[in-house]
């Protein structure tokens, strides 16, 4: 049933519906006959989603204090109520059209008639404002024109919206209140406290449009908005319309103050100044921006490296010498402001040079910070916890970034407001680009690129893997000029394995120009580009004939390299400042103990490296662990707590996800030592017999998982993409082939087997998300049961038996209590503790638990605060002269 006829048979004695008038972000508006009263109204029911984050009954309470308004310039309030779950509130129908209709029309309108609007809806701000009540959506579509005069709608509905129990959380739906381009500054950063000098605020926007045809501020997107919002002034009016009078100019201006306190302190002030009975400041004038839009401001000495770095970085954007001998500052950050380190991106650059963004600490784990380059210190970036691979828009004042991996793609402007999630739950941390269309491309959960509009809205996959080409995640991508091809990275089955693509955006076909890690393209016609040893080098390329055109030309070594990712920590603005992070790739993660409530401590406090996944031995006395180094992936065997390590496997360069068989004497794990392609191999732990293959499959097998008496071990088979992973079981030795437990259309993964072999725990995403599930591991088709209800992933049983743990990508730990007899039962799972800078796989599980289920043991991937950046100056100029 729909709305429309759900309210038509709810409300048939009061109103009968005719037609729906419109939608807009809060509601919809029908004409209905009020059969009580005989008259026209206009019914309006809020969004069910946004009724339902609000509550109704809070809402409606709250919009009964504008029913008593009564003012010429206010449409009155009739009637509001619920009817069959839909809140709804009554005005009268007003004949004419909104004052947005006649701007759509005509785009301009005469001064007087502009000035007189704006000064009748001064005084109806001011009565209501005189009455407690601030409208909080001043703009054209809820000013009302009938008779040539104005009317105010809606008043005190974002009050209520912003009062009801859910105003607080609107953001985290996409939904806000106010509109972007007529938002004052306070109201766009989220102040709790809103003034009638923001309504004031509002009108000058309204008003600056009447007369200018477009508001003071504009851009693609909301955040793009609200940035200019924050940090720009308006254009003169007087400049470029001559007929308006400069007492009206001065009085708009006063309007848009970024201060509220700058501003008229009533909206009967304002009214006053438009008709010249009250002075207002001189009219202020648009200052012309400096070249390239930057606006550099001079840097006090004395504060240490970093500020003689940037100091030197703004002499140098404007001075633009060419030649110049290149130089090399290290920009020092106190500990408040350190990096944090992480498996993805760090930090860019914006195009222009003028700022940087990176992962800084949070109270809790990590947030963003930003670093203007003409300031001495940097800021946190509300809304931004545990951030991952921050990418800036083309205008530099949005960034874009990441939760988790999988996890949302969201956009927060850069001077502070409301993030906006674009995308939810599928966008890997693995590579973003702005494009200048007004799209965000970034690498989807099916490791192929994607696109979406910067303001939400449908995903679409741009990218084909080349599966015949060994080619298993495409990933990095940047635009190339002209928006019709991108950089991408290709990755192949092993770590260090990646190529540097070219993505036609037409065909989706990605062409392999050169061998290496996280391509960027320079505005000298080069692609920069990292080996994994952490080489930084410079390729000339031809954009046109998408091809490599010479030898490689070495810029600097020791740059920090992901192994995991094939991230490189650089960054190149437009204006040729290039960013690095020093650390040559090497390891600084950490082994690490947890107990239940997160309090952490190292397992052997002089041990580091790039780890992946690990498995405790049944008895606890040593640690099998992916250790990542130059020959790629190799699993080692540590005894426990600081005794030897000792290296298992030597074939292949990706050995991967060990798992014990349950004597304690043989590993098996994942290895691509086999022609490429990912299998099962088992091996005695202290590596005294040579590997053997425990199971091989047509499509690769990336996990394994053993029942308690070591008979059988279930498998998943297939590395998503355009195949599903699926889970099947078999008996090693025997000729029985696998049998499938869970396969489909969905992906199943991460299966691991409780105590006594009766039960598994695993990973589905059939509801459209990732959560956990226990099915019966000798009947699975019997049924299952969800065990997380919010989204899980990392599922581990323990050893009692008794309790079923699980990861978020939020960073919780959380734990179940269950019933695994001959029936299964779970209890609703509560939260253990927040841990996010430990390292995740979504995929499989990247921790274990000793054998009192009182401990977990992971990889600590933030033990070491990067304190520095390098910063270079003129080195495109010399790239440039020797590449001639």
């Amino acid at each position: 049933m729909t709305d429309t006829t759900r309210l038509t048979s709810a409300l048939a004695d009061r109103y009968r519906i005719e037609r729906e008038l419109g939608a807009g972000g809060m509601a919809t508006v029908y004409l209905a006959h009020d059969v009580r009263h005989d008259r026209r109204v206009a019914l309006k029911v809020l969004r069910p989603e946004l009724s339902a984050i609000l509550g109704g009954e809070r809402f409606l309470a709250e919009i009964k204090t504008t029913a008593n308004l009564q003012h010429p310039h206010i449409l009155s309030l009739f009637d509001s109520g619920e009817a069959d779950g839909l809140v709804f509130y009554v005005m009268p129908y007003v004949e004419g059209e909104s004052l947005r209709d006649r701007l759509t029309r005509e785009k301009q309108l005469p001064v007087e008639e502009a000035v007189r609007i704006a000064t009748e809806v001064a005084g109806a701000l001011d009565y209501a404002h005189g009455h407690g009540i601030v409208h909080r959506d001043i703009k054209p579509e809820n000013i009302l024109l009938h008779g040539g005069h104005a009317l105010v709608a809606d008043f005190g509905i974002a009050l209520a919206a912003s009062r009801s129990d859910g105003g607080t959380r609107m953001t985290e739906t996409g939904m806000s209140l106010g509109t972007p381009h007529y938002m004052s500054p306070e109201q766009a950063m989220g102040e709790r406290e809103i003034t009638g000098r923001s309504d004031v605020y509002a009108l000058g926007c309204v008003l600056y449009e009447m007369l200018m045809g477009e508001p003071p501020f504009t851009g693609p997107t909301a955040q793009a908005i609200i940035a200019k919002v924050m940090t720009e002034e308006p254009h003169a009016l007087t400049l470029h319309r001559k007929s308006i009078p400069p007492h009206v100019e001065g009085a708009v201006f006063q309007a848009l103050e970024k201060l509220p306190a700058d501003r008229f302190a009533t909206a009967a002030e304002f009214a006053a100044a438009l008709e010249g009975r009250l002075a207002t400041r001189a009219a202020r004038r648009a200052q012309p921006a400096a070249p390239g839009g930057l606006r550099w401001r001079s840097v006090a000495l004395g504060a240490g490296v970093a500020a003689i770095g940037f100091a030197a970085l703004a002499v140098w954007a404007l001075r633009r010498s060419p030649a110049a001998p290149i130089t090399r500052v290290s920009i020092a950050f106190p500990a408040a402001e350190r990096l944090r380190t992480t498996s993805t991106r760090r930090f860019a650059i914006a195009p222009d040079g003028s700022r940087i963004v990176y992962v800084g600490p949070d109270t809790v784990g990590t947030q963003l910070w930003v670093r203007e380059l003409n300031a001495l210190a940097a800021r946190p970036l509300p809304g931004t916890s545990n951030a991952l691979a921050p990418f800036f828009s083309p205008d530099g004042n949005s960034v874009a970034f990441f939760t988790g991996s999988p996890g949302d793609l969201k956009v927060v402007p850069v001077a502070g407001g409301p993030a906006l999630t674009v995308v939810r739950d599928s966008a890997n941390p693995f590579g973003g680009d702005w494009g200048e269309d007004g799209r965000l491309y970034f690498d989807n959960q099916d490791s192929r690129i994607a696109r979406v509009p910067s303001s939400g809205g449908a995903v679409e996959t741009v990218s084909i893997l080349d599966s015949a080409a060994g080619h298993t995640e495409h990933d990095w991508p940047e635009l190339l000029p002209g928006g019709k091809a991108a950089l991408v990275q290709i990755w192949r089955t092993s770590i260090g394995d990646t190529e540097i693509g070219v993505l036609d955006l037409e065909t989706g076909r990605v062409t392999p120009v050169i061998q290496g890690a996280y391509g960027r393209y320079l505005p000298t016609g080069h692609i920069l580009y990292a080996t994994f040893n952490g080489a930084l080098l410079a390729v000339p390329f031809d954009v046109r004939r998408r091809a490599v055109t010479g030898a490689a030309t070495a810029i600097t070594e020791g740059v920090q390299v992901d192994p995991y990712s094939g991230s490189a920590q650089f960054a190149v603005s437009r204006s040729g400042t290039l960013l690095y992070m020093p650390g040559g790739g090497t390891g600084s993660e950490q082994v690490v103990l947890l107990d239940r409530s997160g309090r952490m401590s190292p397992v052997d406090s002089v041990w580091r490296g790039n780890f992946g996944t690990l498995a405790l031995s049944p008895d606890g006395t040593r640690l099998a662990i992916t250790v990542t180094s130059s020959d790629g992936e190799q699993i080692w065997v540590k005894q426990l707590p600081s005794g030897p390590l000792s290296r298992l496997t030597f074939g292949g360069s990706a050995n991967v996800r060990p798992a014990w068989t349950p004597d304690g004497r043989r590993i098996a794990f994942v290895s691509n030592r086999a022609g490429g392609r990912r299998n099962v191999f088992v091996q005695r732990f202290d590596g005294s017999a040579e590997a053997e293959s425990l199971f091989a499959h047509s499509r690769q097998v990336d996990e394994v998982a053993w029942t308690g008496d070591g008979r059988t071990v279930a498998v998943r088979i297939g590395s998503g993409g355009s195949r599903t992973r699926d889970i099947m079981a078999m008996t090693p030795g025997s000729d029985t082939g696998p049998r499938p437990l869970v396969s489909g259309a969905f992906d199943e993964f991460a299966a691991d087997i409780a105590p006594g072999g009766r039960w598994f725990a695993y990973v589905s995403n059939e509801s459209g998300r990732n959560e956990v599930y226990v099915r019966q591991l000798d009947d699975p088709g019997a049924g299952r049961t969800q065990v997380s209800v919010d989204g899980g992933e990392e599922p581990r049983w323990a050893h009692s038996g008794r309790e079923l743990f699980f990861r978020t990508r939020r960073g919780e730990m959380m734990v179940a209590d269950v019933s695994a007899g001959a029936t299964f039962s779970a209890r609703p799972p509560r939260v253990l503790f927040t841990a996010p800078n430990v390292a995740t796989d979504p995929n499989h599980r990247a921790y274990d638990i000793t054998r009192d289920d009182r401990r977990f043991v992971m990889v600590n991937r933030a033990v070491n605060e990067i304190s520095e950046l390098v910063l270079v100056l003129n080195w495109l100029d010399e790239l440039h002269g020797r590449s001639r």
